[in-house]
């Protein structure tokens, strides 16, 4: 008989997917919050390029800021994910809220180029404890076979957010750059605020120990029991298979969206496009992705995790490339929606992963790690790209992002021992059976 009940055990209990709200309306409510809050970033990415191009900044200068979004994150996200595996996750959500606000707040009243980039990081740990709360409280309250479909709709909020916020900022953002910029930044961090409204009743009362359902019996699991030693260690969760190449993929498709928000601004001001064009084109490229997440499940049914995976990126790789190719407003319109299309599966793939390969009671640092994996390609890519583009002009950080997914379309293509990407593998870590055989839940998949 499966017991929803709180465990009696002392020690932290196994992070698996625990017993969920009546019905999906906590899913709901955490996706409109995430609408909220990424579009306050999403408004907030384009408006801080323009007020630093206001400000002075060059296309190295944009890249350094556009790399300090993610360096704070890049250092906070293990801890916070240690946290989260042994409590609760949905504190998180109304810090995340608070710093993304104060950071989209303060950015609007900087005057040089140091303050900016530093109010932006504060905008991106706001943002990594907004993801790392609402991913782990995904995993924790879906059944593995709802993990794709609850992923997908969960980064759906994501989309909204960037299909709603470049067009807001490109609205707001007039020819007195300095002034209309900081005008959209202040009302970025509105947005972000009005989020905290949809975050109550999203996470089980019982936080992490209430974590018995969907596929573990009885208060108090034997897997629970083996937890409560320690903690699995970094590396062994990064040995499991399939979580490196679900970070990588990770990576390189979440890049090619930063770049992209960050750097489409650039190209416009050298084309011509004016502000408002390069909102509406972002935010046709976000529609796409919104527009893949809906569809989602039918294309995993026809071509699976692993080739799905594969062929966006693949194509992916191409669309990024040709986007560096001078070409009418119309054409570039059409290559962002089918690349929004390509890069709206990358995500929520690569979190159902991770999730499923990383050791049960250590599925929120595995998500970190993931997440740490997007920040340090968040920090990377764009500073190479404003290297690359200051030398070769800036349709080149494109032509990186290419290469990029390219490398993820070969993950995505590849077979570790007979087993598909997404294959769960081998257990690592407390909850291991002998020689890495799988858990009892896990081979119950």
């Amino acid at each position: 008989m499966r017991s929803y009940g709180r465990p009696r055990g002392k020690g932290p209990q196994a992070p698996g997917p625990g017993p969920v709200p009546p019905g999906r309306g906590w899913l709901l409510r955490l996706v409109i919050a995430f609408a909220f809050a990424q579009g306050a970033v999403s408004m907030a990415r384009p408006a801080v390029s323009y007020r630093a191009l206001s400000l002075g900044a060059d296309e190295r200068a944009i890249g350094v800021i556009a790399g300090v979004y993610a360096l704070l994150p890049l250092f906070a996200a293990v801890p916070l994910g240690r946290r989260t595996d042994h409590g609760r996750c949905a504190p998180l959500l109304p810090v995340g809220v608070a710093l993304i606000a104060g950071g989209c707040a303060l950015s609007g009243t900087a005057s040089s180029l140091a303050a900016l980039a530093a109010w932006s990081g504060v905008m991106g740990l706001g943002h990594l404890c907004f993801v790392i709360g609402a991913q782990s409280i995904v995993a924790r309250q879906s059944a593995p076979a709802e993990q794709d479909r609850n992923f997908g709709h969960f980064t759906i909020g994501a989309s909204l957010g960037q299909l709603v916020g470049p067009i807001a900022a490109g609205a707001l953002i007039g020819p007195d750059m300095g002034r209309s910029s900081a005008l959209a930044l202040v009302v970025s961090a509105g947005v972000g605020a009005v989020g905290v409204g949809a975050l109550w009743r999203i996470e089980n009362g019982g936080g992490a120990s209430a974590r018995g359902g969907a596929g573990a019996s009885g208060a108090k699991s034997a897997r629970g029991r083996e937890a409560e030693p320690g903690k699995v260690p970094v590396l062994g969760i990064l040995r499991a298979r399939g979580v490196p190449a679900g970070i990588f993929i990770s990576l390189a498709v979440l890049s090619a969206t930063d770049i992209l928000t960050a750097y489409l601004p650039v190209v416009g001001e050298h084309r011509g496009i004016s502000p408002a064009t390069v909102g509406i084109l972002l935010s046709l490229r976000a529609g796409a992705t919104i527009a893949c997440r809906l569809v989602m499940t039918p294309l995993l049914r026809v071509l699976g995790r692993r080739a799905l995976i594969a062929v966006t990126c693949l194509l992916g790789a191409v669309l990024c490339a040709g986007i560096a190719v001078p070409v009418p407003v119309w054409a570039l319109g059409l290559m962002l929606v089918l690349l929004g299309f390509c890069l709206g599966v990358g995500q929520p793939l690569s979190m159902t992963t991770v999730v499923q390969a990383a050791p049960a009671e250590a599925r929120s640092t595995a998500l970190a790690l993931r997440l740490t994996g997007n920040r340090l390609g968040q920090v990377a890519a764009p500073a190479g790209a404003g290297g690359i583009a200051g030398v070769a002009g800036v349709g080149a950080p494109f032509v990186m992002l290419g290469v990029l997914l390219l490398g993820a379309a070969v993950l995505g293509l590849r077979r570790a021992s007979g087993r598909g990407l997404g294959g769960p593998g081998p257990r690592v870590g407390p909850g291991a059976g002998p020689a890495g055989v799988p858990g009892p839940d896990r081979q119950a998949r």
